[in-house]
């Protein structure tokens, strides 16, 4: 083969790559802008959201000293209760908002100081550290409400030191201006 036609097939080939490249890159855009005006302000009935929230049903023997969340590894909340806020809400909204619908990860992590009193002064000052996560389903056009609720497991009998936990409760809701509490016509 001539020189002159080795380099002209070379530059064919690697203009067929490149707009092989191009292509690829306009369908990614397009998927990209497509998912973009869905999560951002798209239609409502294609989009998900999710309201999460914390509720403290600790007793009174368990003082929230902070509290930190995660969406999908993302910080959504952190506060440490330097004024005594975080402890006395029973519930905290810490998120609200559009989602990408599908399966989405809540991490959690409290921290309780003892706060004793009677036979249970022994307890006063330890710190308790609890984590955990849960997984949720966001659907499209849904509302899905998450409520994290740091709470006490067990009885009398169950060690303090085990006593502290979360459980989740989560509600799905078909009308999303109702769930997130816009107002109707």
């Amino acid at each position: 083969m001539p020189p002159d036609e080795d380099f002209d097939l070379k530059v064919k080939n690697l203009e067929e790559s490149v707009n092989d490249l191009k292509e690829k890159v306009f369908r990614t855009k397009a998927r990209l802008l497509l998912l973009q005006e869905t999560v951002l302000g798209g239609d409502i009935t294609s989009g998900a959201r999710a309201v999460l929230v914390h509720r403290n049903e600790m007793g009174s023997a368990y003082y929230l000293e902070s509290a930190s969340y995660s969406l999908d590894g993302a910080p959504i909340f952190t506060k440490v209760d330097n004024d005594g806020d975080l402890d006395k809400r029973q519930e905290i909204e810490i998120f609200s908002g559009r989602i990408v619908p599908g399966s989405h990860t809540v991490n959690v992590q409290l921290v309780y100081r003892g706060h004793g009193f009677g036979i249970f002064s022994y307890i006063e000052g330890y710190r308790f550290r609890v984590q955990s996560s849960t997984t949720f389903e966001a659907e499209g056009g849904k509302s899905t409400r998450v409520r994290i609720i740091g709470h006490e497991k067990g009885n009398l009998t169950t060690d303090v030191k085990d006593r502290p936990a979360v459980k989740y409760e989560v509600e799905v809701s078909k009308d999303l201006s109702r769930a997130v509490g816009e107002r109707q016509p």
